[in-house]
C-alpha cells in the first residue's frame, strides 16, 4: 500500500522527488496508523492507513521545500497570462494566444507547462474525516484568516468550480475527468487521447492553471 501511494503520488511531482523518500515517510505514516487506530470507530484500517500515509508523505515534501521556487514563478506566470488573455478575448484562450501574451513560442510555452507539473499537490481527502482525523490543512494552514475547507464547503464555491470546470476546452476537460474522476494516470490518458504523456501532462498543467485563474475570487 505504501509503495502503490509513493508511485501514485512520484508520478504527478517533477523528476528531482526520489521515490524512496515518500516510502520512507509513508512507512513512518503506516506505523503512526497502527497505533493511532480503533476499530470502533466504524473505519476500515485501511482508510485510516492510507489517509495517515499520504500525509506523511506530503508533510515531508513540505518540509524539504521540494518545489523549486522557478516551478512556483512559472505557475503563477501561467495563471497571470491566461487570466491577461481571457480579459482580452473574453473567451478561453488557445495555447498560442497565451504564448503570444507571454511573449513566448508556443515549444517554449508548453516546455513551461510541463516545468509546472506538480505545482499542485493537496487533495480533499487530506482535508480530515468526519471523525475529526487530523488532516494536511489542519498540519500546515495557519489558524487565523481564511479556512480552506470552510471555502471548499461553500456551495458557491462549488457550483463556480463546476461551472469553470465546463469552460475548459474540451480536450482538456476530458483530461481532467480521466485523470481525477477515472483515477487514469498519464499514460493510459495518453493512449485515448492519442497523444504522448508529456503532452498530457502539459494538458494537465493547463487546466489547473485555467482553473486557479478563474477561481481566485474564492481564495
Amino acid at each position: 500500500m505504501v509503495r502503490r501511494i509513493a508511485s501514485q503520488l512520484a508520478a504527478k511531482l517533477p523528476a528531482n522527488v526520489d521515490p524512496a523518500d515518500l516510502t520512507q515517510a509513508g512507512m513512518i505514516g503506516l506505523l503512526d496508523a497502527m497505533t493511532r487506530y480503533e476499530p470502533g470507530h466504524g473505519v476500515l484500517f485501511e482508510s485510516f492507513a492510507m489517509q495517515r500515509v499520504r500525509g506523511a508523505m506530503l508533510d515531508e515534501l513540505r518540509g524539504a521545500d521540494w518545489l523549486p521556487r522557478s516551478v512556483r514563478r512559472a505557475q503563477r506566470t501561467i495563471e497571470q497570462a491566461i487570466h491577461a488573455a481571457e480579459q482580452k478575448l473574453q473567451r478561453a484562450p488557445r495555447e498560442t494566444e497565451i504564448a503570444a501574451e507571454l511573449g513566448l513560442s508556443l515549444d517554449a510555452y508548453q516546455q513551461m507547462l510541463a516545468d509546472a507539473r506538480g505545482a499542485q499537490l493537496v487533495y480533499l481527502d487530506d482535508f480530515g474525516d468526519d471523525e475529526g482525523e487530523e488532516g494536511f490543512l489542519d498540519r500546515h494552514v495557519p489558524a487565523k484568516g481564511t479556512d480552506p475547507t470552510e471555502i471548499l464547503g461553500d456551495a458557491g464555491f462549488r457550483r463556480a468550480l463546476a461551472e469553470a470546470i465546463e469552460r475548459l476546452p474540451e480536450r482538456e476537460r476530458l483530461v481532467m475527468g480521466m485523470y481525477y474522476e477515472q483515477d487514469m494516470n498519464l499514460k493510459e490518458i495518453g493512449a485515448v487521447l492519442g497523444v504522448t504523456e508529456s503532452r498530457v501532462s502539459q494538458l494537465h498543467s493547463q487546466a489547473v492553471a485555467r482553473l486557479r485563474s478563474q477561481m481566485k475570487v474564492w481564495t
